[in-house]
């Protein structure tokens, strides 16, 4: 099938009449506790279009939160997968063994930060790679802490679930949580209470403290730290922040995990997020954009450390499915291939100039952050930094019946955060934030 018409169409109000016939369905048929963006049925898509069931081409913004950097049907990943489901779907990598495991590994080991000796182990989805990550370093270290950072957010599952902060909608009414939990303030610079230019230094300050004298280093395993805040808000930290996170966890044995899950394979206009404060983690954990849409998800890191588990330790019945690996392949090649990572830049300086137009003293738009195609804009009451999702929310509501999709995100709530396809037009980028940019004014 070809890929869709790459321009905005909007047929039928969205929600469309069949959307909202299916919804109905959907409402009787599954759990009420999955959420939901914008409710409509998807038919196909690929590139930077969506088209819904009703007709509408409606314009990727969130390439289903950072999964589809290549488009939702790239040719090539399609090829890759169609090859795969014909020779065989499944065998499970630890009963019989396949070469697209071990191809993905080695790509892994090649392309993340530093230069020493990897190993990598595959496994389904991001919170299972976060999870195993806190494994391996517990294996390694013998110690049971982790210690994680405000507004951070690692998944849904028991574990990751206790390392996220937010509470409401991923941890209310869930407890009791996992032990041995521990989280320390985030740098923050919109929302830092003393000075901006000190927040760096005085985030580390508080992260040596409260491990140094109320945990004690030698109980930390690990130190988990997303190198830019997802869910939380799409957070940059100051320059220095990670460095130093790193520098302090080396000092005292601990592993530095960097969960890449959302920032990694050229999002912010690095291959890694941390190659851009040429950062190297002790272990690196990657799902998302890894198999251009197939779930699949790695742990990464220094050998020594991914050796501390014995045999039989790692693993899962669906980790490395072999279509899952055969699509990653193909990813990983097209995003070399088509320089995804530059074009991520290019999408940066496209579209961030045009969204810093819109911070003001007197506009609802706090601050705009982000790198490369990895961007946000924080929605604030006019003249103050009290947080305003109500204003979010009404921006998103009419992109969406303009068709265009945003995604609301933030601790507060109050913050909407643009993932485009890497491979998405510049002219469909133009229109996307022509219609964010009205959308804005309508609420100043």
């Amino acid at each position: 099938m070809s890929q869709p018409e790459q321009r905005r169409i909007v047929n039928t109000p969205i929600p469309g009449p069949r959307s909202r016939k299916l919804q109905k369905q959907r409402t009787a048929e599954l759990a009420t506790g999955l959420g939901m963006a914008l409710p409509v049925f998807i038919e196909r898509a690929g590139g930077g279009i969506l088209v819904d069931v009703d007709g509408n081409h409606i314009i990727d913004m969130a390439s289903g939160i950072a999964v589809t950097s290549v488009g939702a049907s790239h040719p090539a990943v399609v090829h890759s997968v169609t090859e795969q489901v014909q020779r065989f779907t499944h065998t499970c990598f630890l009963v019989t063994e396949y070469d697209g495991f071990v191809d993905v590994a080695a790509a892994l080991n090649r392309l993340t930060p530093g230069d020493h000796e990897k190993k990598t182990a595959l496994f389904t989805t991001g919170a299972e790679a976060v999870e195993n990550a806190v494994k391996i370093a517990r294996g390694a270290t013998g110690r049971p802490a982790v210690i994680t950072l405000d507004h951070g957010y690692h998944g849904r599952t028991l574990l990751t679930m206790s390392m996220t902060a937010k509470n409401v909608p991923y941890k209310q009414g869930f407890g009791p949580f996992a032990p041995e939990i521990y989280r320390v303030p985030a740098a923050y610079p919109f929302r830092w209470p003393g000075d901006p230019q000190e927040c760096a230094q005085q985030a580390l300050h508080r992260l040596r403290e409260c491990v140094l004298t109320q945990i004690g280093a030698s109980n930390v395993a690990a130190i988990v730290a997303e190198p830019i805040q997802g869910e939380g808000g799409f957070i940059v930290p100051p320059p220095g922040f990670l460095r130093g996170v790193q520098e302090f966890a080396n000092e005292h044995g601990i592993v530095f995990i960097a969960d890449e899950i959302q920032t990694g394979f050229g999002r912010t206009g690095a291959m890694f997020a941390c190659d851009h404060e040429e950062v190297v983690p002790d272990l690196i954990t990657t799902a998302k954009a890894l198999a251009g849409g197939m779930p699949l998800s790695a742990v990464t890191g220094r050998a020594e450390l991914m050796d501390a588990v014995p045999p039989g330790g790692l693993g899962g019945t669906y980790a490395g499915n072999p279509v899952a690996c055969a699509a990653a392949l193909a990813t990983i090649e097209t995003i070399e291939r088509e320089d995804l990572v530059r074009r991520a830049r290019t999408i940066e300086d496209l579209a961030k100039p045009r969204l810093e137009r819109l911070v003001s003293r007197q506009s609802v738009v706090g601050e705009v952050r982000g790198r490369g195609a990895m961007l946000a804009l924080e929605f604030v009451h006019p003249g103050s930094t009290a947080p305003a999702p109500e204003i979010a929310q009404a921006v998103a509501a009419r992109c969406h019946a303009e068709g265009v999709l945003v995604l609301v995100c933030g601790t507060f709530g109050n913050v909407i955060r643009l993932l485009p396809p890497l491979v998405i037009g510049d002219d469909l980028l133009d229109d996307a934030l022509t219609v964010l940019e009205q959308a804005i004014r309508e609420q100043s």
